[in-house]
């Protein structure tokens, strides 16, 4: 559908109308600490939210056991008894232009220690330009941008003219699993945006992730006699270090793996979880350590995967009390590859117009060290997927916060890509 300059004009100011309530809706889902294994009431509120727009209601249970066959399929170590999808699907009364799928996920990361946030994470706050809190930027107002965007159509008359999914998925910060378990249930269409965190621009290709972890067993001695025992705190130092190794000959590599020449550190290698031993006068008599690392859109995982016990088994011959007991790894999460978005799809070109018109500057693109769900529909969906959102900082860390000058602007780039690539249809103003 090609839009007007009028139509585009009267959208955006639909989307500047319906702003505060999009902001007061946002800060509403930053008050629930969806993290992991608590995102229930956070999926019930924006299920209700859906349902009250007259959007039909898919909300399911992730079962492990229907996704495990597949490809994308991240190992499970938790319990997924309160893993819940929502899927919020809005069909025209004719199927006339190309269907689109709006996905973001409502699971946060942990806060650390919540006296080193100015104010409680999950109590939002408006500063100037920027919203606070756990959650804020990743990717509450994503999810928020794509609600609104179909509300500021419908407050003109209209609706999509093809059938457009809301997705609100859990598992992206750890596994990836939650989009894989839509995908399997059948949701596809002819495009998909995710409106993460960034900074105004497109994801040009982003890396794949892997989760691990390496527990060590010592030998316990009394202090007095160290030099007799296996401290297996000391080894996994040791163990770390020949890891950053391995990260360090992938970060060599990089000019050999396409949009990845220029990106600065592209391979991040992070302990992000340490602990082990049981008495301060007692030699550890084990250590167990999480990792994340990162590889490449053409690597494959279980290749990588191969490495990194090679790696760890290598530097382990190196200490005499480990030969007989190796390290054990355990892929315990992320098993996913990166994606690549080719360029010149129609889905991009939509999506340069519709930047183009609600920020008056060319959309940029970007290459991210970062895992994101994008890869579930452009590795095994064959879908143009635009993940592109708005600026933020400190995600994952604290204080995070996200721009709200920008999110405005990138609801109104959704609100336009979805006229231009659904079509509209005419329907009653929303009051």
């Amino acid at each position: 559908m090609t839009l007007t300059a009028d139509l585009r004009h009267r959208i955006l100011a639909a989307v500047d109308a319906g702003f505060e309530d999009q902001i007061r809706f946002t800060e509403d889902l930053i008050r629930y600490p969806s993290l992991r294994g608590q995102e229930q009431t956070a999926q019930d509120f924006l299920a209700r939210a859906l349902s009250q727009r007259g959007y039909d209601l898919d909300r399911w249970r992730i079962d492990p056991e229907e996704i495990r066959h597949h490809p994308g399929f991240s190992p499970v170590t938790v319990d997924y008894s309160n893993a819940y999808n929502v899927v919020g699907t809005l069909r025209p009364k004719a199927e006339q232009g190309r269907s689109l799928i709006l996905n973001g996920h409502v699971d946060v990361v942990p806060t650390g220690p919540a006296e080193m946030w100015s104010q409680p994470p999950f109590e939002p706050r408006r500063e100037g330009d920027w919203l606070y809190g756990r959650g804020s930027g990743d990717m509450k107002a994503g999810i928020a941008a794509n609600i609104f965007a179909v509300d500021a159509l419908a407050r003109l008359g209209y609706r999509p003219a093809a059938t457009l999914y809301q997705q609100s998925v859990i598992e992206e910060e750890c596994t990836g699993n939650g989009a894989l378990a839509c995908l399997v249930r059948g949701y596809r269409a002819d495009a998909a945006i995710i409106p993460e965190p960034e900074d105004d621009k497109l994801v040009r290709a982003n890396v794949g992730v892997l989760w691990f972890n390496v527990r060590l067993t010592g030998q316990p001695v009394h202090v007095r006699e160290a030099g007799t025992g296996g401290d297996a705190i000391g080894a996994a130092y040791r163990i770390i270090e020949g890891l950053r190794g391995l990260e360090a000959r992938w970060n060599d590599d990089q000019s050999k793996h396409r949009f990845f020449e220029d990106v600065e550190h592209p391979i991040n290698f992070n302990v992000g979880r340490i602990e082990g031993g049981d008495w301060a006068s007692t030699v550890p008599a084990w250590c167990s350590f999480d990792c994340r690392i990162a590889i490449y859109p053409d690597q494959d995982p279980d290749a990588a995967a191969a490495e990194i016990e090679s790696c760890i088994r290598d530097t382990a011959a190196t200490i005499p009390f480990l030969a007989n007991r190796l390290p054990e790894v355990t892929f315990n999460g992320f098993y996913a590859r990166g994606y690549v978005l080719e360029p010149g799809s129609e889905a991009e070109e939509t999506l340069a117009r519709s930047h183009f018109a609600s920020f008056a500057d060319p959309l940029g693109t970007i290459v991210t060290p970062g895992y994101l769900d994008g890869r579930v529909f452009v590795i095994y969906a064959d879908t143009p997927c635009l993940v592109y959102g708005p600026v933020s900082q400190a995600i994952h860390g604290f204080d995070e916060k996200v721009s709200l000058s920008s999110v405005r602007k990138i609801t109104g780039t959704i609100a336009l890509f979805i006229a231009e690539w659904c079509g509209l249809e005419e329907i009653a103003p929303a009051g």
